[in-house]
């Protein structure tokens, strides 16, 4: 055995054992948040009096935010630094989130989604520029799939906590689709 070889790869475990599961629950939260607008919608439709219209507007208005403020969110990635504007889009897009609760008008909505998009925009591309600044480009591959996993665990799961969250309705004189929004 090559003990620099060694040494590198117990570095890469080490390394990818403090950074990647926290990594991997923050895409967590961040994919369950997307989750949960859609099982959220069925009961927001209906207090709200929104049509389906306003919701896939909404979705839409999330999409363009977040297409048109990912370029510009990168860019200040790279002047500030990984790991501060990661911190600042995860506060960002926590409070936008939180504030789809209080939404109570169609146009509301809109902003509220217009403005997480923007707020989220930066994430995964940031989440994946952190990775190649820790883990060289032969492992990273490996890491990157490992981290995306998230995915498709997120609506493993998905379903059953949005459900825990509608049994909180009237928790905080909540409605079950507003626990949503806050969790």
């Amino acid at each position: 055995m090559n003990p620099v070889i060694d040494i590198e790869r117990a570095t890469i475990r080490k390394v990818g054992r403090r950074i990647v599961p926290l990594m991997a629950l923050v895409l967590l939260f961040n994919y369950l948040d997307k989750v949960n607008i859609g099982f959220a919608a069925v009961t927001m439709n209906r207090d709200l009096g929104f049509s389906n219209t306003v919701f896939g507007a909404a979705a839409g208005f999330f999409a363009i935010g977040y297409a048109l403020f990912g370029i510009p969110s990168t860019l200040l990635l790279h002047r500030v630094g990984a790991r501060r504007w990661i911190s600042v889009i995860m506060v960002a897009w926590g409070l936008c989130s939180a504030a789809t609760a209080f939404v109570s008008t169609a146009g509301e909505m809109l902003i509220a989604r217009l403005v997480l998009g923007v707020a989220e925009a930066g994430f995964t591309p940031g989440m994946i520029f952190y990775f190649s600044q820790w883990f060289p480009s032969r492992y990273r591959g490996r890491v990157l799939g490992a981290f995306l996993l998230i995915y498709p665990f997120s609506l493993v799961i998905g379903g059953p906590f949005s459900t825990a969250l509608f049994s909180l309705n009237g928790s905080f004189g909540l409605h079950g689709w507003k626990c949503q929004c806050v969790y």
